[in-house]
């Protein structure tokens, strides 16, 4: 019934003696590798043991059962959890997306709307920080470039675990349907007849890259020819090194034409440390494009690859409601919503994320 859980015991067993080994942890990307893949496997490796156990128990009960009728009721009580623990380990073994694990890069831009698309998109911004709060995790400002009422124009920003997690609780497995466009409905402060208006925010979700992923998949991607970083001064709200020093970086990459700026920090190796961090995190949600572009389209999930310029959720402010269009969710409790409490509205994907990549391998395709 679970054929491929041996193979994985003994991928854990063999992670456990790597992780022992401090040679390991001389070298941080490969032991992240390590703990993100250990973190992955041990909810399965856990869940199966249970389900092993119970199954084992079973059989022993209903033979006693059978010489002495007092042991039935423990063969009952056993045979009533094992349904429980049968449907966990199916759930843990199901088709699951690779980066669910991964800490993200979360980009957030002011669209159509002026003015008061930068303030939503300021809203949005402490949305994620609260939830992120919420879950336990750390949000962390990368570059930002504010409006002139105390808006976004946009922000880049990290979102992290403070440690190795299973795939189930990453913070990619959570965020990674944030991805397109925020429409806002409401009355804006600049607004003297009370009119409603519509305006629009963006928002890019990528897993983040880390070392490791620059030595195996992006080595020839992030090689210096590749890339053409230019420097400038500092512009709009700062301390002293602002328009004082040539602190800001712009990174292109040439072969793609993308481009990051970063002047947050105060020195230029900072800015660029972090510029280069966005940029191989894109370029790593690049390579996984391409990869599930090869993929049939009854393995790809709406869901997920949702086309990031599709407006994908509605925020009415006058009834206090919150409309995602992708599964049909709808709540009035918008300002609970933006306060961080996303739950229900991350869980209504996560399930129909996870009911597509099911029917999708039952289907046979992959």
């Amino acid at each position: 019934m679970f054929d491929a859980v041996p193979a994985l015991i003994d991928e854990f067993h063999d992670l456990e003696q790597r992780m022992a080994d401090p040679a390991l942890h001389t070298d941080p990307s490969a032991a992240k590798k390590v703990g993100r893949r250990y973190a992955e496997l041990t909810p399965i490796v856990t869940a199966y043991r249970d389900w092993r156990s119970a199954t084992d128990d079973l059989e022993t009960a209903r033979e006693l059962a059978a010489e002495d009728p007092s042991f039935a009721a423990e063969a009952d009580g056993i045979q009533k959890r094992l349904p429980e623990l049968t449907s966990r380990l199916e759930d843990l073994l199901a088709p699951r997306d690779p980066d669910d694990a991964r800490d993200v890069i979360l980009e957030v831009k002011a669209g159509a709307g002026g003015e008061e698309s930068a303030l939503f998109a300021a809203e949005l911004v402490r949305m994620y920080e609260h939830f992120a709060t919420r879950r336990g995790w750390v949000s962390e400002i990368i570059t930002e470039t504010s409006s002139d009422l105390g808006g976004i124009k946009d922000l880049a920003m990290s979102i992290r675990t403070k440690g190795s997690v299973s795939p189930a609780d990453g913070v990619w497995a959570h965020l990674k349907y944030e991805g397109g466009v925020h429409r806002v409905q409401r009355v804006p402060v600049t607004e003297s007849q009370g009119r409603i208006h519509t305006s629009a925010v963006g928002v890019l979700v990528v897993p983040e890259a880390d070392a490791a992923d620059e030595d195996e998949m992006l080595a020839e991607e992030m090689a210096p020819a590749n890339l053409r970083i230019d420097v400038y001064r500092s512009s709009g709200p700062g301390g002293q090194s602002v328009n004082t020093t040539d602190s800001a970086v712009r990174i292109t990459h040439l072969p793609t034409g993308l481009v990051v700026s970063c002047q947050n920090e105060k020195s230029q190796l900072q800015n660029k440390e972090q510029a280069l961090r966005i940029l191989r995190s894109r370029l790593l949600d690049q390579v996984h494009a391409e990869q599930e572009a090869e993929a049939s389209e009854t393995r790809r999930s709406q869901v997920r690859t949702v086309d990031r310029s599709e407006r994908i959720r509605t925020y009415n402010f006058p009834e206090n409601r919150v409309a995602d269009h992708r599964t049909g969710y709808k709540a009035n409790n918008l300002d609970q919503v933006l306060s961080g409490d996303l739950d229900a509205v991350v869980d209504s994907l996560m399930a129909a994320d996870r009911e597509a990549m099911i029917a999708a391998a039952g289907s046979g395709d992959g």
